[in-house]
């Protein structure tokens, strides 16, 4: 498979895996609205989501 292509089903597996979370925790979702809100509970959501990425495309690569 293409790395491009790759990329672009990994980014849908995540925003379908982020939607059907959603659906299915309604209350986690009003939690990250107001962090959002509330700068000080910000920064370990956006630690989840960056672990996240690196793990998704940066974890276990060869080394160049």
């Amino acid at each position: 498979m293409h790395p491009r292509a790759l990329a672009i089903l990994k980014l849908l597996v995540i925003l379908g895996v982020l939607v059907v979370l959603i659906l299915i925790f309604p209350r986690a979702m009003a939690f990250v609205e107001m962090a959002a809100r509330e700068l000080r509970y910000l920064w370990w959501v956006i630690l989840l989501a960056a672990l996240a990425i690196w793990l998704i495309w940066g974890f276990g690569r060869k080394p160049k």
